[in-house]
C-alpha cells in the first residue's frame, strides 16, 4: 500500500512540473488550465449513464456519435463533440472521462486533468430522479465529486490538491430538466401559474446555492455557470404548437430562472473569498441562432436531425430513427439536443464573447486568473 501511494505521488510530482505545458508531437502549447470537472445534464455528458444499467437515458448506440472522432456512439447526446469537448480542447487537456468508468479505481493520479460527473437526465432538484433512478442528480454529483477529493487528499496531500483544485475549471450545465419535466408533468393541466413557477424558480436556485457552496467548499474557484436554453424553442416542444413556433410560456420561464441565476452569481462573487466566475447565455446565443439561422451558416432551425414524426420529435434518435445528411446546417441533433456545430459555436462565444454572451468576464478572461 504505501509503496502504491508513493508511486502515486511521484506521478504527481511529475505531473505538477509539466502542469503548465501540454505536448503535442514537437509543438509545445501552453495549457488554460490543469484540469476540468463537469457537473450537469446530457448536455455534457460524455458518458456516465452508459454505467447505470437500467437506465433508459442513453445515447451510446448509433447514429449518435457519427461525427464523432471515432465514428462511434459514446454515450454523448449528439451526433459528435459536445460541450465538455470542445472546452477541454481550447484548455489544452484531455475530454473528462465519465465518473463512473474510474470510480473503482483507487489511483488518484487519473483525475489529475478532471472528471466528468454530467449525466443524462440529470436535475437540480432530486425529485426529477426520486422514482426509476434513471440518471445521476446534482447533489449526487457533487457527493462524488467530495469522494474525488477526499481520495486525492489521501494519496495525493491536501496542499497539491487544494493548488490543483484553485486552478481548475469546474464547469456546470444543469436547470434544463427541471424546467422541461415541469412543464410537461403540467401540459394538459392549469398548474402553471406564475405563483407555482415562481416556487418551482426559487426550489431551483435553493437547492442550486449549496450546491455550488459545496463544490467551493471542496476547492473550485474558477467556475462556468452556463445558463438554460430557449426550452420553449426545442423541437419536443415546438411540435405542440401552431405554426412550430417557440413555446412563450416556457422560454419566459427560462428567462426568468436566468436573471435568478446571474443573480446567484453575484451574490457568490461578494460573499466567498477567491470565487470567480463566467457566466454564458446560451438562452441568447440559441434565439440569436434560430431568429438569424444565415449568419451562422443554418438552414433547419426547428426541425430535429435525428429523430421521428413531426420535426423528427415524436420518437427520439434511436437506431430506427432517420437522420438527416446535412448535419451542420441543423441547429438541433434530436428533440432536445444541439448538433455539434452548435455546440461548437456556443463554446466560441464562451471563450471569446461577445460580452453580451459571455460576462462578467469570457472565459478566456476567467482562465487568466491567477
Amino acid at each position: 500500500m504505501k509503496m502504491a501511494l508513493t508511486f502515486s505521488s511521484m506521478k504527481l510530482k511529475m505531473f505538477l512540473v509539466t502542469l503548465p505545458f501540454m505536448v503535442f508531437g514537437n509543438t509545445t502549447t501552453a495549457q488554460m488550465a490543469p484540469a476540468m470537472f463537469v457537473f450537469g445534464d446530457s448536455l455534457v455528458d460524455v458518458g456516465n449513464n452508459n454505467y447505470l444499467e437500467f437506465s433508459f437515458l442513453k445515447s451510446n448506440f448509433p447514429p449518435n456519435g457519427i461525427d464523432f472522432p471515432s465514428h462511434k456512439a459514446t454515450g454523448r447526446f449528439s451526433n459528435g463533440k459536445n460541450a465538455a469537448d470542445f472546452i477541454a480542447e481550447r484548455l489544452g487537456i484531455p475530454s473528462p472521462l465519465p465518473y463512473l468508468s474510474l470510480v473503482r479505481s483507487n489511483d488518484s493520479t487519473k483525475f489529475l486533468t478532471g472528471v466528468s460527473f454530467a449525466s443524462g437526465g440529470a436535475g437540480i432538484l432530486d425529485s426529477r430522479n426520486k422514482v426509476l433512478q434513471q440518471t445521476i442528480s446534482m447533489n449526487d454529483q457533487v457527493k462524488s465529486f467530495g469522494k474525488v477529493q477526499a481520495q486525492m487528499v489521501q494519496q495525493l496531500g491536501e496542499s497539491a490538491t487544494r493548488n490543483l483544485f484553485s486552478n481548475a475549471l469546474f464547469l456546470v450545465v444543469i436547470g434544463n430538466n427541471d424546467l422541461l419535466g415541469y412543464f410537461n408533468s403540467n401540459l394538459n393541466s392549469t398548474n402553471t401559474t406564475a405563483s407555482s413557477t415562481d416556487h418551482l424558480l426559487d426550489m431551483m436556485i435553493g437547492n442550486l446555492t449549496g450546491q455550488i457552496e459545496r463544490i467551493y467548499d471542496l476547492g473550485a474557484r474558477k467556475f462556468e455557470v452556463v445558463g438554460v436554453p430557449p426550452v420553449g424553442c426545442c423541437p419536443d416542444v415546438r411540435r405542440t404548437e401552431p405554426s412550430s413556433e417557440c413555446k412563450p410560456k416556457e422560454n419566459q420561464c427560462a428567462a426568468q430562472y436566468n436573471q435568478h441565476l446571474v443573480s446567484l452569481l453575484e451574490r457568490f462573487k461578494t460573499k466567498l473569498n477567491g470565487f470567480q466566475y463566467s457566466y454564458l447565455g446560451t438562452y441568447d446565443l440559441l434565439l440569436d441562432y434560430i431568429q438569424n439561422p444565415t449568419v451562422y451558416g443554418f438552414k433547419e432551425v426547428k426541425a430535429a436531425c435525428c429523430g421521428l414524426g413531426e420535426l423528427r420529435a415524436v420518437i427520439p434518435c434511436l437506431s430506427i430513427s432517420t437522420y438527416c445528411r446535412n448535419r451542420s446546417d441543423h441547429v438541433f441533433w434530436d428533440f432536445y439536443h444541439p448538433t455539434e456545430k452548435t455546440a461548437g459555436l456556443v463554446i466560441e462565444a464562451a471563450f471569446d464573447g461577445p460580452p453580451s454572451y459571455s460576462y462578467p468576464v469570457t472565459l478566456t478572461q476567467l482562465l487568466s486568473v491567477t
